[in-house]
Formats: C-alpha cells, sequence, structure tokens
C-alpha cells in the first residue's frame, strides 16, 4: 500500500509520455517514482522469491542477458527482466511499472537484470543480488569511463553484493583478478574460450588486459569452436552444439556466459538440451546483428558502442556485403575514439550519416574504403538507403552508433520493447 499512490503518478506519467512521444519517454515515470517513492526500487528488487540475477559488464550485457531469460523460461522459470535500454535506475524503475499490480508488486520467481556498469553500481547499494554475472572490461564511452580501472571498481561494487555467486570471463584478466577477491561463501563459477577460437579472432577478445592462459572445460564453460552463427560449447566432459543470433566471437562468448549463469543458478533442475534448444531459437537483440524486413528490404543492424564492439561487428559483416550505410550520432563525442579500429574490411560504403558524418567518412576513408556519399540527415539516409535496388550480394547492412540507432529506429517506426 505504501508504494500505490507512487505507482499511480507514474503510469499516469507514462501515459503522458507515450501520447507525446509514441514508443518513447521509457525512462521519465521512473524517474518521477525515484523521486518520490525512493525507496521503491530496492524494495521490490529485493522481493523476488528466487532472487536478483546481474548481468553487467562493458559490452555483451543485453545479448547475454537475453540468452539468460531465454533459457531460464525453457526450464519452467517466471522470469522478471528489463529491456536493454532500460538498464540505468529510472529505467529499471520504468520496467518495474509495466509488470508491477496497483500495490507495486511485480509477478516472477526471479529477477534477471542487466545493469549499466556506472549506475548499477549505485542501484545496487543495499540491494543482494543472488548471483552476479560480469562479461568483460573494454575501454568503453571514455567521457563517462576514462579508465578501465574505474569500471573495474564499479564492477566490483556491483559484484560484493553477490551472495551465491558470480561469474566471470576467465578470457578478461582484470575480472580473474576481481574473482580472486570474493568474500567467504561465494562461489566462482567462469566462463571462455578455447585456444584455437582466441586464434581465430583477427584481432583478439578486445578485453583490455586478456588473461594469458585459457580456461580448462574442467573449471567452466568453454567456447571450443565457432562455425558461422554456430558454436560448440564444452561443459564439463559434455559437448553441446548451439546456435547463434548473429556471427562473432563474441556472440559465442554471450552464450557461453548465459549458460553458465543458468547452470549455476538452476542447479540440479539444469537441463542441457533444453538450454541447447532455448539459446538456439532466440533472435538477436534490436541492433546486434539482427536481421528483418524493412519496407521490402532485408536489413542487418549492426551496433558499434566502443572500439572493441566496433573492430568485432565490423570483422563479422559478411565479405562481399556491397551495401552498407555507417551512421556514427552525438553519443560518440570524439571521433578519434574510434580511429584505432581497422574498417579496411567493409571494402566500400554507400553512404555515411549522422552528425558526425564528415568525421566517420575521413576515418573510414583511411582506413581504404571507398564513400560513394555522405549525407549528415540520417532520416533522408536511411530512406534512400532502402529505396535502392537490392544487392546482388549479401543484404543492405546499417552499421551504426547508440545514438544512430534509436534515430533509425524511431524514423523506421520499430517502437516495440527489445
Amino acid at each position: 500500500m505504501r508504494y500505490a499512490p507512487a505507482i499511480l503518478v507514474g503510469r499516469f506519467v507514462r501515459f503522458l509520455a507515450r501520447l507525446r512521444k509514441p514508443g518513447g519517454g521509457s525512462a521519465v515515470p521512473g524517474l518521477v517514482v525515484n523521486r518520490i517513492a525512493p525507496g521503491y526500487l530496492k524494495r521490490t528488487l529485493s522481493g523476488f522469491p528466487q532472487g536478483l540475477l546481474v548481468v553487467s559488464g562493458s559490452s555483451g550485457k543485453s545479448t547475454t542477458t537475453k540468452m539468460l531469460v531465454a533459457i531460464l523460461r525453457a526450464h519452467g522459470v517466471e522470469v522478471f527482466t528489463n529491456p536493454s535500454t532500460a538498464n540505468i535506475s529510472q529505467g529499471l524503475t520504468s520496467a518495474l511499472l509495466e509488470q508491477a499490480d496497483w500495490r507495486g508488486r511485480v509477478p516472477g520467481d526471479v529477477a534477471v537484470l542487466e545493469m549499466d556498469e556506472g549506475h548499477g553500481a549505485l542501484v545496487m547499494q543495499g540491494v543482494d543480488a543472488r548471483m552476479v554475472t560480469l562479461t568483460n572490461v573494454m575501454v568503453d564511452q571514455i567521457d563517462r569511463f576514462h579508465d578501465p580501472e574505474m569500471v573495474v571498481g564499479m564492477l566490483a561494487r556491483i559484484a560484493a553484493r553477490a551472495q551465491e555467486a558470480i561469474v566471470v570471463n576467465a578470457d578478461d584478466a582484470s575480472l580473474e583478478r576481481l574473482a580472486g577477491r570474493v568474500g567467504p561463501g561465494v562461489a566462482v563459477h567462469r566462463f571462455g574460450v578455447s585456444q584455437a577460437v582466441l586464434e581465430q579472432a583477427p584481432r583478439g577478445l578486445g578485453h583490455t588486459e586478456t588473461s594469458g592462459t585459457r580456461l580448462a572445460s574442467r573449471d567452466g564453460v568453454v567456447v571450443e569452436a565457432i562455425d558461422g552463427r554456430r558454436a560448440e560449447l564444452l561443459d564439463g566432459e559434455a559437448s553441446v552444439v548451439v546456435g547463434l543470433p548473429a556471427r562473432g566471437t563474441h556472440y559465442a562468448v554471450d552464450a557461453a556466459a548465459a549458460y553458465a549463469t543458468a547452470k549455476a543458478a538452476l542447479g540440479e533442475r539444469f537441463d542441457r538440451q533444453v538450454a541447447v534448444q532455448a539459446l538456439s531459437a532466440i533472435p538477436a537483440v534490436f541492433g546486434r546483428g539482427e536481421r528483418t524486413v524493412v519496407r521490402g528490404q532485408e536489413v542487418e543492424f549492426v551496433l558499434v558502442q566502443n572500439p572493441a564492439s566496433y573492430q568485432l561487428n565490423v570483422d563479422g559483416i559478411e565479405a562481399g556485403t556491397e551495401q552498407i550505410l555507417f551512421a556514427i550520432g552525438s553519443d560518440v563525442r570524439d571521433p578519434s575514439y574510434f580511429w584505432p579500429t581497422d574498417a579496411s574490411s567493409l571494402g566500400r560504403v554507400a553512404i555515411v550519416s549522422g552528425s558526425k558524418a564528415a568525421e566517420a567518412a575521413l576515418m573510414v576513408a583511411y582506413d581504404g574504403v571507398a564513400v560513394d556519399r555522405i549525407e549528415p540527415d540520417l532520416g533522408r539516409a536511411v530512406d534512400d538507403f532502402l529505396a535502392a535496388p537490392a544487392p546482388t550480394s549479401g543484404v543492405k547492412t546499417i552499421v551504426f552508433s547508440a545514438d544512430a540507432m534509436r534515430r533509425t529506429r524511431a524514423h523506421l517506426g520499430l517502437t516495440g520493447t527489445e
């Protein structure tokens, strides 16, 4: 009862926000509720019968969370989760409002939440998690996280709230050191890649510091091999093959992270084949290698958020893809952030767009990429790109930063929950 007035106000604000901007305004109701009922978020997150599972890290949070949720639901667990766009405090509260009854109670056996590294460290103050999964530490958002050690400190504060276990990427040296400092009674579970997979990655795994040794399958879940959108995972003595939502080593690592977390959370209830079927059936998270039909054209969306994800995702684009739109938006405040990467594999880009179009075009040109047109107006660029005839090789591919992704999505009317 104590939160009923705040819930009513939040829902009214959500209604007004959606009248003003259909499909948008998702964080505004949460911002209002957090102001008038500051204890609601923490109290609700602590109230799920099977606890709270948190996924955080520099990259891979959204896909790992979606995979983990799919595996748990396939095992019959009722899961509350948040959209990948709602991983900060007000977004989390807005996501809870979507499901809460008038008293503020949210149905579900367990909560599985993706959390932004910085905001997660604040949200988790006073909130205990059953388990925390950490994906990696990368150079990311230098206007927010100027030093990877700063990110490690934030992740350490999130991990400190784990009461049962943490799940870490054994290939990330920073996370391995963090795992060595967990409190008594907290188990450590690991995932990683084999030496063969590491050697196949053209530019490594993208971590700020990669561990010098590889994880043995007896000690965790190992990505043993990758073939396109399929990956072999070694789980102790067992070997399973899972389908991936998109190409790339990082998607296989996300699958291993979700598999390892689900196995640890479910214990004896965990069924390998149920997990394999669930992983193989899920689609890509929006923008993360997702393919869909827009205006009669098959389009692949590729999100680049930091130099590591930029490199991994650009390297993952199919060779011979002849129609590419490359858009960098206002979220990349200093385009020199991406200069250490190499986009030469793109070969040719049809249109470069976004608020940083000129800088982006110069950057890819230095990589030897031919640019047919520079169009700063993203809406016009997207319209013209989709209106062009279908390619003879590959599918139309839009590579964008987070700001350009949101604007592209809104322009195309793709406003559903991720």
